[in-house]
């Protein structure tokens, strides 16, 4: 069944797409069927779930922090993760920078902007993002690397208000091309699209999905 379910999602999926498989909650003998079918990258919302999986798995394992981040939980997964989504404060960049540089790695990072309608998502603003960018501190983190843009769309079936907030990001996100990253080829990530959406997110331009349900079926919180 989930051979089917990934093998249907990866013939799918437009070669430029990267799938992430969103893991949280499931148990280690699913994503290890999962990596036998050639998924690598694996996306938890959790630090303490992801810093207990990870040394259970191949090495060459994605591991993907998808979920809001505090900043005393960096340490934990500075030395292993591949890409960080949820960054949404100066304050935690200038901490994943920090405990980069402890590990010896440059960590990359992706600026989550809020694009919903809905208050309990997380998230930057365009104007919070741009002054990021501006900080006099932002130059000097060596050990951060911005790849791109996250965001997660209102939970609706309004097709349209979904479009429309990922047209915006797409909006944003070449902006941000053209100005800030300018000549920059590692600003080159939209993670945008989950389970219920990652068709419009796609069609408007996301080239990273964040897939769970739609892989491995509803999750059991028992």
């Amino acid at each position: 069944m989930l051979s089917e379910h990934i093998n249907y999602i990866l013939q799918e999926l437009p070669p430029h797409v990267t799938l992430v498989a969103v893991t949280k909650t499931r148990p280690v003998e699913l994503l290890e069927e999962a990596y036998r079918m050639g998924l690598r990258d694996f996306g938890e919302n959790r630090v303490q779930e992801m810093t207990e999986k990870q040394p259970l798995l191949p090495g060459d394992v994605r591991w993907h922090q998808i979920g809001h981040l505090q900043t005393n939980k960096v340490k934990y997964i500075a030395p292993f993760v591949h890409l960080i989504h949820s960054v949404d404060s100066l304050k935690l960049l200038a901490e994943i920078n920090r405990q980069g540089e402890k590990a010896g790695r440059v960590i990359d990072c992706l600026l989550q902007v809020f694009i919903a309608k809905e208050e309990s998502k997380f998230g930057l603003d365009e104007e919070e993002v741009k002054a990021i960018l501006n900080n006099d501190e932002f130059p000097a983190m060596k050990n951060v690397r911005i790849r791109g843009l996250m965001g997660m769309a209102t939970f609706t079936d309004d097709d349209n208000v979904v479009r429309n907030e990922f047209a915006a990001l797409k909006t944003f996100f070449d902006h941000l091309s053209r100005t800030f990253f300018s000549g920059r080829e590692e600003f080159d990530t939209l993670s945008m699209g989950m389970s219920g959406d990652y068709h419009i997110a796609i069609e408007e331009g996301s080239n990273m999905v964040r897939i769970g349900t739609a892989l491995f079926g509803e999750r059991d919180y028992h």
